[in-house]
């Protein structure tokens, strides 16, 4: 870490505004009037949220417009959201007028610097793995939190107590986190373009955690990875031979086989090595993880990864609308062996490269594959350079009335889309839970749909 973080007291008699009205913003804002309660405030946020910004915070100058750079100056301090991209030019002119810009996880690292944290990142798996490890601490009796990323923001628990932070870091926040007991880094793919601007740039912004981290754990089987953290002086290395890993249909301890996977609801040898990344943090934190592993047969999947939502029409449906890059896709396609599968691809467009994917898909193509929405015509066109046939929709809408046409009686219509939803949703679980009505699904009905058990402390 190079400055140190910032805390509420700095932002004590101080122009502060804030930007963005998502939970994160929310978030910020109670923690604000509970830390500096005569503070005056500005936010910025969309026209859509303002009346609602307004009627809970009446004292709040709300801002219904994008600020620029001469807006973004007038202030002293910008608590912004994760999903506005710290590579704004605006941000760059005000920063360089004088403006300080943080963030809800800044201040809780700034407030809580005694607190033991793992931080856990990666381009997939950091939400599964950061849920599996707290499910695992609390089956041994820990205290434990989970926040970030995942679900709840920091700010949410800032005066609350916990033995353990288990905190899922994206891309946007691994730059903001304090000293870290323990980071894990599950994997490094390209993702985010539109936030970082370059591979380049999302890749250092990402290993940021292992900066941050006195101990970084890492996947043994990522050789990217592992070359990007060779010089860290404490890393510690899963889904290796000689630690947790997983053979022979389980979980091994080196050679003790400790849990067998016919137990574990999550499909897919991705989902089992994020269940060795979580036993191996749990070791490393002075776990027994040997006696804590029986609770993986008790763990409930997240909703939006692999959800199966069941069957009608004769079609099993699958909602995984997480799955925001190629490489998720891949993965969950490789969870479903054998199975009559149609694909649903495609969403809001990041201009990422889908030729890899495309030729790993031509070896093994599915029953049908449909391209939509707005990055339909760039997938389209990396599957037909590979010879994959595949179909185009306009929309969602218009795909899963065609997956009803082309799909096998009896298979799987998978949502694994490989793309942000920003095209036509808020966020991937608006996605997912338009799916599943599409689908003849009710959203409500569904058992456990949308919620993500375990958030907070318990």
């Amino acid at each position: 870490m190079n400055a140190p973080l910032p805390r509420f007291a700095d932002l004590a008699a101080r122009r502060v505004a804030v930007w963005g009205y998502g939970r994160e913003g929310r978030a910020a804002l109670r923690a604000l009037a509970r830390r500096l309660p005569r503070q005056p405030l500005t936010l910025w946020c969309s026209a859509d949220e303002a009346a609602a910004a307004r009627t809970a915070h009446p004292a709040l100058a709300v801002l219904d417009v994008a600020p620029d750079a001469a807006a973004l100056a007038q202030f002293d301090w910008v608590i912004k959201s994760p999903g506005i991209s710290a590579y704004r030019p605006e941000i760059a002119i005000a920063q360089a007028q004088g403006t300080r810009f943080t963030s809800g996880t800044a201040l809780w690292f700034g407030e809580r610097a005694e607190a033991r944290v793992v931080g856990v990142t990666g381009t997939k798996g950091k939400s599964t793995t950061s849920a599996l490890l707290a499910h695992l601490a609390r089956a041994l009796g820990w205290r434990t939190a989970l926040a970030g990323n995942i679900g709840l923001p920091l700010l949410a628990l800032l005066d609350d107590a916990a033995a353990l932070w288990v905190l899922e870091l994206s891309s946007f926040q691994t730059g903001e986190a304090g000293p870290l007991e323990l980071g894990v880094i599950t994997n490094l793919h390209e993702e985010h373009l539109d936030w970082h601007g370059t591979p380049q740039r999302y890749r250092a912004d990402k290993l940021r955690l292992a900066d941050a981290a006195r101990t970084l754990l890492v996947d043994a089987a990522q050789p990217a990875l592992l070359d990007a953290t060779a010089t860290h002086a404490a890393r510690r290395l899963y889904d290796d031979a000689a630690g947790w890993h997983v053979a022979q249909g389980a979980i091994w301890r080196g050679d003790r086989r400790v849990f067998d996977l016919a137990r574990f609801a999550l499909p897919g040898l991705h989902n089992a090595r994020n269940a060795c990344a979580a036993l191996c943090a749990l070791e490393i934190l002075g776990g027994d993880a040997v006696a804590a592993a029986s609770a993986l047969a008790r763990f409930r999947g997240l909703p939006h990864r692999l959800q199966r939502l069941g069957a009608r029409a004769g079609l099993h449906w699958i909602d995984d609308s997480i799955s925001t890059t190629p490489e998720a896709t891949r993965a969950a396609l490789e969870s479903l062996p054998g199975a009559a599968v149609t694909l649903i691809l495609g969403g809001h467009e990041r201009g990422l490269d889908w030729a890899p994917f495309a030729t790993w898909l031509a070896a093994r193509p599915p029953q049908a594959v449909i391209a939509q929405g707005a990055s339909a015509a760039r997938i389209g066109a990396s599957l037909a350079a590979a010879g994959v046939p595949w179909r185009h929709a306009a929309d969602l809408v218009a795909a899963v009335d065609l997956a009803r046409t082309c799909s096998a009686p009896g298979g799987a219509v998978l949502l694994s889309p490989g793309a942000p939803s920003f095209d036509q949703f808020r966020d991937y679980a608006a996605r997912g839970r338009r799916f599943a009505e599409l689908a003849g699904f009710d959203p409500c009905a569904l058992a456990a749909f949308g919620e993500i058990a375990g958030l907070g402390i318990a």
